[in-house]
């Protein structure tokens, strides 16, 4: 695990990686005169978000996609971009076209295959952030599903160990391809799957390639910095 930080807690790991996303952005923007970056969904992801809307940022230049979303009718209380809604979009001045759903209330596959068309068309992604479950899941990569073998870039996802089953996610060769890659993680029964990525076992989360890591100590559990 490389570029690992740990914070004292959820909240502080939260202000840490707002600072930090908003940084990349910038330097992003700066380079290429445009940003796309890809949210999760989530707690700690929620309240990153929220610190994020408040920063100046050149909106009209940062187009939103998401890592994932949960096959829920529009606008559903548990899907991912409603959280992002409430905790981003509604919060800033942006167009509207620069808010790219996945349609995953279309269905797995057919969803997969329009939001394959919009990120082959862009090429890839600049910015993605991202989540680890206590499986070593991430996005809605879960470890044994055919969706982290799928090499579209939006797989469909049937048969997810938590509800709901089918889901929609950005493939494994997106986020491989990301220019950068932030995984969040909060909370003592993550553990155990940092303690498997750290000894290199083969989970979704450890394929993704280099990421700096944001980690709370209930998390790493008194790791150390110098650890990871």
């Amino acid at each position: 695990m490389r570029q690992a930080a740990i914070y004292a807690d959820t909240e502080a790991l939260a202000r840490a990686a707002a600072a930090y996303l908003t940084d990349q952005i910038i330097t992003c923007i700066g380079q290429k005169g445009r940003c796309h970056i890809a949210l999760p969904g989530g707690t700690t992801p929620g309240r990153c978000l929220e610190l994020v809307s408040s920063q100046p940022l050149p909106w009209h230049n940062i187009h939103v996609y998401l890592g994932d979303e949960r096959c829920f009718p529009v606008a559903h209380e548990e899907r991912n971009d409603t959280m992002i809604v409430q905790k981003l979009w509604s919060r800033i001045d942006a167009p509207a076209d620069n808010f790219h759903p996945i349609p995953a209330e279309l269905g797995p596959e057919l969803a997969a295959q329009r939001y394959t068309g919009l990120i082959n068309e862009l090429g890839y992604l600049d910015i993605v952030l991202l989540g680890m479950g206590e499986d070593g899941h991430t996005a809605s990569l879960f470890p044994g599903n055919a969706a982290v073998t799928d090499e579209r870039a939006a797989v469909p996802v049937y048969d997810a160990p938590k509800p709901p089953k089918e889901r929609v996610s950005l493939g494994m060769v997106s986020l491989q391809k990301a220019g950068q890659r932030i995984v969040l993680v909060t909370g003592a029964n993550k553990h155990d799957a940092l303690t498997r990525v750290e000894q290199g076992d083969t989970l979704p989360i450890s394929l993704i390639g280099e990421a700096h890591w944001f980690i709370d100590q209930a998390a790493a559990l008194g790791q150390t910095e110098d650890s990871n």
